[in-house]
């Protein structure tokens, strides 16, 4: 065999496994001299003419499991949206007579019709004193689209109607009541607007932080580097929980929960903008040398210009990655500052001020759909990491 022949085959093994990582399914012969392959493609100038962003998206629409996670973290937030409207009770609704009442189980058919109901509970008393919950055989029929307590669906429109709910005045709660007696269904629903929110303002906070240091310390190099690396080193050796506990306390206790909410915010943006930077200089340092920038330079162009039009849009696959890797973060930040009594405080409704209701022994032992908060918490973090290892690998389409 020829060097020309094995050249050949060399080159069509890397053709076929950009086009079967790109995604492109339709036929395409390539005539090797002595043999003839088949392989999987549009064509050699579908390959060639893909924008880098084309490849990425067919990249990753074939990673179901990154797919599925976007899925989730889009209802997630929708749901978040919408939580007035799904939730059956507002997050300060009350039911004196269920306090700690355990999740109904939904049944669907009725005497063989599809007719959900739930059944109601009745509240007894053991030899301990402990309140206990029997099912009755009194069944509490679903309506859906029912009129409920008022509210403003998304801040703007006054309404009452609800998604689900029961027409009389026996609650329906899917996930059980707290010690007060409140649908956690429902507020886990509304703790998702702080939570969720959050996490994106502080991530778009340390975006701004972390892009425009980031990029600053590698273009520019000598000094500016020096003091911006230095920084990132001093905040990074500085343990978490005594850094978010050393700024919580800087908040007074007189805040509304507004601008409770905006300190959170600007607290972790503060803390988690050092990983973009230290990966945004690493690539800034290696694009900048690269023959568009000195071409750019040659022609004239600022600084400004050359970070803007070339070195911003060069990294900003890697920007949209570690984004979507640092929402989790956020959230479980948020959280934990929550639990520890140091961020978010009731009368606001979060994940984590839902779990540091339930942080006592008691509760967890006799009382654990208390606890779900914890679950909503956990899908959504793996949701985040799975979209975010998915977006990863997208970055590099040419990899197999």
């Amino acid at each position: 065999m020829d060097d020309l022949t094995v050249r050949s085959e060399e080159l069509f093994g890397l053709y076929e496994g950009i086009a079967d990582t790109a995604g492109l399914e339709e036929e395409a012969v390539v005539a090797v001299p002595g043999r003839e392959h088949v392989a999987k493609g549009k064509s050699l100038e579908a390959i060639y003419g893909a924008s880098q962003w084309h490849l990425m998206w067919r990249k990753f629409v074939r990673n179901r499991v990154a797919v599925g996670g976007g899925v989730v973290i889009v209802l997630f937030y929708l749901a978040a949206i919408v939580a007035p409207f799904l939730a059956p009770y507002t997050e300060t609704s009350r039911f004196t007579r269920n306090i700690y009442m355990p999740p109904q189980r939904v049944y669907l058919l009725n005497e063989g019709r599809l007719q959900p109901y739930v059944r109601a509970y009745e509240a007894q008393f053991d030899e301990n004193l402990r309140k206990t919950y029997t099912a009755t055989g009194e069944k509490t029929f679903i309506r859906f689209f029912v009129h409920g307590e008022p509210y403003n669906l998304l801040g703007l429109i006054a309404t009452d109607v609800h998604l689900f709910g029961a027409a009389d005045d026996q609650p329906v709660s899917l996930l059980g009541t707290d010690r007060q007696g409140r649908d956690m269904f429902s507020r886990i629903l509304y703790g998702s607007r702080l939570s969720l929110t959050i996490g994106l303002v502080g991530v778009v906070l340390s975006l701004i932080l972390g892009t425009v240091l980031g990029i600053t310390s590698g273009y520019y190099s000598g000094w500016v580097d020096e003091v911006i690396q230095r920084l990132i080193e001093l905040i990074r050796a500085i343990p978490n929980v005594p850094l978010w506990m050393a700024l919580s306390a800087a908040i007074p206790l007189t805040w509304t929960i507004t601008q409770t909410y905006f300190a959170i915010s600007i607290i972790l943006s503060l803390t988690q903008w050092t990983w973009l930077a230290r990966q945004l200089r690493g690539q800034v340092l290696a694009l900048r040398s690269q023959d568009f920038v000195l071409a750019s330079k040659l022609a004239g162009a600022k600084d400004r210009w050359v970070i803007f039009r070339h070195l911003v849009p060069a990294t900003l696959g890697q920007i949209i990655v570690v984004s979507t890797l640092a929402m989790p973060s956020m959230i479980l930040a948020e959280t934990a500052l929550s639990y520890l009594g140091l961020g978010l405080r009731p009368p606001a409704t979060s994940w984590g001020v839902l779990i540091q209701e339930s942080q006592n022994y008691q509760s967890l032992a006799l009382y654990p759909w208390v606890f779900t908060p914890a679950i909503a918490v956990a899908i959504c973090i793996l949701a985040f990491s799975y979209l975010g290892d998915g977006l990863r690998d997208a970055v590099d389409p040419y990899t197999v």
